[in-house]
This record gives C-alpha cells, sequence and structure tokens, in this order.
C-alpha cells in the first residue's frame, strides 16, 4: 500500500484512485489506526470504525468514480449535524436521539461517493469558540496539544489537520468554522448563509447558522461547495444562490483601526499579521482601508443583544426539564438569553437592519481582511477564564452571520513553531465569487513563495 501523507486532499487521493494503485478501504484503515493512535485528544465522540464505514464503501461499487467527485473520500461530521443511524449528541449525552435519516448536506456529500468516518467533539450545542466545553473531553490543538484546539467545531478541524479525515463539516454562529481553522493551520470556509442546507442540523441560532467546511486547502473547500449548495425544500433558511465562479475583486480594503491582539502569545500574532499586511500589499497593490466600527457594533448584539434568546428558545426546554445535564458553563451562556422581552428583541432587530444596510454600503463590492482570531490561550487558562477567553477569541469573528457575509478563513506565516496564524476574507453575501477571486490569489502567491523558499 502507498504510505498516505499526514494530510490528505481530493487531488492526491482521486489522482491515486484513478491509477488503481490505492483503494477507499485501505484509507479508512489507515484513518481508523490514526484516530485510534490518537484517541487521548478527544477529536471524536463516534470514532472512525469499519462497522459503521463499510455500507458507505460498498456502494461505490456502484458510483462511477468521473462522475461522482468526492468518491471514496472521507469525511468527518460535526455531532450536531445527523448522520442516518448514528446518535447526534450536540456533545451532551442526555440529549441523544437516532436520525432516521441524514442531514441533507450530508447526503448530498454521501450521493457524489464521501465516505462518512465518524462523528466530531464539539462544544456543547454549539456554545463556545475554544473547544473545551464538552462532556466528552477537551479536543486539543493539532500541532501543540497544551493550547486550545478553537471551537466549537473543535473536533471537525483536528480530525482534518491530523489526517483522520480529508474535509469536514462544521457549523458557524459566531465564528465556529474559522476560529479552529486559524488555530489549527486549515482552511475554513463559510458560505453565505442559506447557500447550504441546514435541516438536520441542531439549532444554536437557527436564523444565522451555518454549516461549514474545513480542508487543507481552498480548492477542496470549493469541490465541496459545488457537491452541497442549492435550494433544499425540507430547509426553511434555504436559499438559492448561485455557483461558485472566482472573479478578482477591483478592491480589497483592510481594516483601518489597528487590530488588537490578546493572549501569551499576542507578540507574534501581531508580527505575524504585519507580514500578512505585507503580501495582501504585494498580491493586491491598490489595497485600501475601511472604518470598520459599524461591523464591531454589529458583532456586540450577537452576545450582548438578544440573539442569545434564540438560543433560549430551542434548548431551553431541555435545560429545564434536565437539570445537570448541561455543563454549567453552557447553561449560564443559555440561561442569558431567557430574561429578554419581545419588546427588547424588536429593537435589536430594527437596529441590526440599520447597521445592515450600512455594512452593504461599506462592503459593495469589496472584500475585508481581518486577522481571524485576536490570539490563542493554554486549555488550562481558558479553564480558569472560560468566559472572557472565549469572548475575546470571537473579536474579528462575530459580526459574520448577522451581517449576513460569507467568509474564508486561510492560512498565512506561522506566529511562532507549530503556532499558525490565520486571515479571513470578507464579503456580502451575493460577493462569494470575489471572496474565492481574492482568498484564491492569496493562496497562490503563498503557495509560489514556498516553492521559491523550498
Amino acid at each position: 500500500m502507498i504510505e498516505l501523507p499526514e494530510k490528505l486532499t481530493i487531488t492526491w487521493l482521486r489522482d491515486h484512485y484513478l491509477k488503481k494503485s490505492l483503494d477507499p478501504e485501505q484509507v479508512v484503515l489507515e484513518i481508523i489506526r490514526r484516530a485510534k493512535a490518537t484517541a487521548r485528544m478527544n477529536i471524536w465522540i463516534v470514532r472512525p470504525d469499519m462497522d459503521l464505514i463499510r455500507s458507505y464503501l460498498e456502494r461505490l461499487a456502484a458510483l462511477d468514480i468521473e462522475s461522482c467527485p468526492l468518491w471514496g473520500i472521507p469525511f468527518a461530521i460535526k455531532d450536531n449535524i445527523d448522520l442516518t443511524g448514528v446518535l447526534t449528541t450536540a456533545g451532551c449525552p442526555d440529549y441523544a436521539y437516532l436520525p432516521a435519516e441524514s442531514a441533507a448536506v450530508v447526503r448530498r456529500l454521501t450521493e457524489a461517493g464521501a465516505l462518512p468516518m465518524g462523528k466530531t467533539n464539539l462544544d456543547q450545542f454549539a456554545t463556545g469558540l475554544v473547544g473545551t466545553r464538552s462532556p466528552f473531553g477537551e479536543t486539543h490543538n493539532a500541532l501543540r496539544e497544551d493550547l486550545i484546539s478553537g471551537g466549537s467545531s473543535a473536533g471537525s478541524a483536528v480530525a482534518v489537520a491530523k489526517g483522520q479525515a480529508v474535509f469536514a463539516l462544521g457549523t458557524d454562529t459566531a465564528g465556529s468554522g474559522r476560529v479552529p481553522a486559524a488555530l489549527n493551520g486549515l482552511v475554513g470556509w463559510k458560505p453565505t448563509c442559506g447557500a447550504w442546507p441546514s435541516s438536520g442540523v441542531v439549532p444554536a441560532c437557527a436564523s444565522i447558522d451555518c454549516v461549514t467546511a474545513f480542508s487543507n486547502s481552498l480548492n477542496d473547500c470549493l469541490v465541496v461547495d459545488k457537491v452541497v449548495r442549492g435550494f433544499e425544500s425540507s430547509d426553511p433558511w434555504s436559499k438559492e444562490f448561485p455557483a461558485l465562479s472566482a472573479r478578482k475583486p477591483e478592491m480589497i480594503c483592510l481594516p483601518e483601526k489597528e487590530p488588537e491582539f490578546f493572549g501569551p502569545f499576542a507578540k507574534e500574532y501581531q508580527a505575524a499579521w504585519d507580514k500578512s499586511v505585507a503580501k495582501i500589499l504585494k498580491v493586491f497593490p491598490g489595497t485600501q482601508t475601511l472604518d470598520c466600527s459599524i461591523l464591531e457594533k454589529g458583532a456586540k448584539i450577537l452576545y450582548e443583544g438578544p440573539w442569545i434568546a434564540e438560543r433560549w428558545a430551542d434548548l431551553g426546554g431541555f435545560v429545564e426539564s434536565h437539570p445537570g445535564s448541561v455543563l454549567a458553563v453552557t447553561e449560564k451562556i443559555l440561561r442569558s438569553g431567557e430574561h429578554f422581552d419581545a419588546a427588547s428583541v424588536f429593537k435589536a432587530i430594527h437596529e441590526l437592519q440599520a447597521i445592515k444596510a450600512e455594512t452593504k454600503k461599506l462592503l459593495k463590492d469589496v472584500v475585508l481582511v481581518m486577522p481571524t482570531c485576536a490570539g490563542t490561550w493554554t486549555r488550562e487558562q481558558v479553564r480558569q477564564d472560560p468566559i472572557g477567553k472565549n469572548s475575546d477569541l470571537g473579536k474579528y469573528t462575530n459580526h459574520c452571520n448577522l451581517l449576513d457575509l460569507c467568509a474564508v478563513a486561510v492560512t498565512s506565516d506561522c506566529a511562532a513553531e507549530n503556532l499558525p496564524f490565520g486571515i479571513t476574507f470578507f464579503a456580502l453575501a451575493e460577493n462569494e465569487n470575489l471572496l474565492c477571486g481574492a482568498a484564491a490569489a492569496f493562496n497562490q502567491f503563498m503557495t509560489t513563495r514556498s516553492l521559491v523558499y523550498h
């Protein structure tokens, strides 16, 4: 058998499948071995197992590899997304249920030949950006186990980073599809809300939830996007958005105000951001700056305003009827939403609508670049201050879904050894093609530079 690389991509696997130098069962067996070897990292809730995967492997014989873009491609599923016949826990054992059918995104992926490996660990009920709020254990960072993995899509990101999936599904309400990408050296693709169906997904804030993908390359995320994108009649939040066609934007912008960084690696993050800015200026010479204060104003509404009540509306009944089943930190956050009245909700909706109108003017035909994370911490530091540290992680992510933006988190130069640093490209919902064009241009520059220096 050909030795599998540490990090897997669709292109590499398909090339070997087409040459018949590798078969999917060999890949699955190696992933099962890798998952067992890293069990202490708490990546999986339902770990890769041949009994789970075999039926999907057997179906490949009836599928044409040429017409199935994900034929034999292993993927991981965040455990708030349904997979037929496998418990969905959302990170809470007492909440678990057995879905009769897979979520729409999972169904579309398996129909294209993708192989579900298992269900990954997460911050309970997708409430958190740290990856430490799980009764199934804290998910370790893929590169430095003392550091947080980021969340809430913790296990999904680390599964990809540790070569246990080619891509993984996450969800994103406040940054859960982007923060773990940055902290584990991955690409995190967050499409426009509604472009991917969310039926069969345990809601956090249903009105702004989004299914996302992690991978080792932008191209892999876009292959997944092409398979998953499209209107879904079973999903009341689904919308019809056109297929992506990358187009380089006429204008790239950076925040006018110098970003702030926190935590034990603040200086390293600042230096990495400065280097990233220098690269952006080389790729996009006409780069300008924008006053992003309106985005900060929008971000504050998510957790300081009544949107937290949407989480309580979905989960409050369970919390009340199952005392002791929910982690203390998760329950505290959820309960902070039970005191908002209808008037405060409508007041916030009206305020948000005005902010969205200003954002549309600000980002018209523009792609904005910001740091993905303001810092990172050790898992011990987060234990000492679970809410404060989590809040800091969302500094440059919380605004995105509320303001109806699409985003892609990509890697830049490392801040230090085994300490990746990421930037995020943002665009208006209707400008996903500009987002793709900008990220692809930056990725090409980074790839060319890497080839030159190595």
